[in-house]
């Protein structure tokens, strides 16, 4: 033992000389620790120098020669968190990966599940730079499935699952579930973390994928999140004026953006797919617009609303109605649709405006109906 202490100490002692001087007072904190055996304290020391630009060259030996001398007796998680930040120094990444899988192997037990999860999911993100997909994914799937067995779980550790789910449904090109889990990534993280670039990279790729994608005709939740106000005062800032002009199934915006498509090859290679789709936003819009009892609208009357050729009008009504953005019958013969539901969706200012205009008019409405009620109690009395 007196050996090991030696051998600790003379290690921390030389180590500190290397470090920049305002880091080195870090290093008698070690010690101290080490030899109170304050293991909490001394984790957290610890989190706080890898959390040090500076500290970078210094963490992987830190990692193999002291830190794994007592990884057995502090908290598991924070002992992954510690490895990953050590992992990250390793430039070549199959070394990195064998690195984050022997780090995964030491922590698999079944009361550190959570930290197993979270090494394994770094291993799937070396993967995915890899470029091997399957290995990606079969990592990925097994700690969804013990994802689902935790009650509750610290939230760094459903963070690193849906970013790198996300990475791999990017690299992937499916669209829906990259939304999905960047949105729930953003979701278990502080915005104040990403640098300005990532939210921007971010807030594009996520503006992306709602467009393209064939299932999100709703995407209400992005543009009420503030990543996507990192678009604005940008070379992107069209894309977000895009985006709501969607919302509000504007084809007048359309025809002033439709430029702008070439500059993503997606974009460009889905541009007639991304002209129906905001057509059907129109469809939606216009029957939003009117009041419940008036949705009884005629081809002609939604091909004057909507900017939509009158060729095109029953083929997208009844797209919609496929897709369950709205509700209604179609007559065919009297080329009339017949909607009693349309899809809610996230309302901008002017669409606000367009209803509290409907919500006087309700209320202007009831109150007629309130005094002719009263009027006409009034005259059964004089009766």
């Amino acid at each position: 033992m007196a050996m090991e202490v030696d051998r600790i100490s003379d290690f921390l002692g030389d180590q500190r000389e290397q470090a920049p001087e305002d880091l080195q007072p870090y290093f008698l904190e070690f010690e101290d620790k080490w030899e109170k055996k304050l293991w909490h304290e001394l984790t957290e020391e610890l989190i706080k120098f890898f959390n040090q630009p500076d500290s970078a060259p210094q963490r992987l030996a830190l990692y193999d020669t002291f830190i794994k001398s007592f990884a057995g007796k502090v908290n598991q998680l924070k002992l992954v968190t510690l490895g990953l930040k050590a992992a990250s120094q390793i430039k070549d990444p199959q070394d990195r990966l064998k690195f984050v899988t022997t780090l995964a192997g030491r922590v698999n037990k079944p009361v550190s599940q959570d930290a197993y999860v979270h090494a394994t999911v770094e291993a799937a993100n070396i993967h995915l730079q890899l470029e091997q997909y399957e290995e990606a994914r079969k990592k990925l799937d097994e700690c969804e499935k013990i994802l689902d067995t935790f009650d509750s779980v610290e939230t760094v550790v459903h963070a690193s699952f849906y970013g790198a789910n996300a990475e791999y449904y990017k690299a992937k090109q499916e669209f829906a579930s990259y939304y999905k889990n960047a949105l729930l990534y953003l979701a278990c993280i502080d915005l104040s973390m990403l640098s300005v670039e990532e939210r921007q990279s971010r807030a594009y790729d996520l503006s992306i994928a709602a467009l393209v994608s064939d299932s999100i005709y709703n995407f209400g939740e992005l543009l009420l999140h503030p990543i996507l106000d990192s678009l604005n005062n940008t070379s992107h800032a069209w894309l977000r004026e895009l985006l709501f002009a969607f919302n509000r199934g504007d084809l007048n915006a359309w025809d002033a953006q439709v430029g702008n498509l070439s500059k993503n090859k997606l974009l460009k290679a889905h541009s007639h797919f991304l002209y129906q789709k905001i057509s059907l936003a129109a469809l939606t819009e216009a029957v939003f617009r009117r009041p419940p009892h008036d949705r009884a609208m005629t081809f002609a009357t939604i091909s004057e609303e909507t900017k939509v050729k009158p060729i095109e009008i029953e083929h997208l009504i009844m797209k919609a109605l496929s897709l369950g953005l709205v509700k209604g019958q179609i007559d065919q013969v009297a080329e009339v649709a017949r909607i009693n539901w349309v899809q809610p969706k996230v309302l901008d200012m002017k669409q606000i405006e367009n209803m509290r205009g409907r919500l006087k008019e309700w209320d202007s409405s009831v109150n007629q109906l309130g005094n002719w009620i009263e009027g006409v109690g009034k005259d059964v009395w004089a009766a």
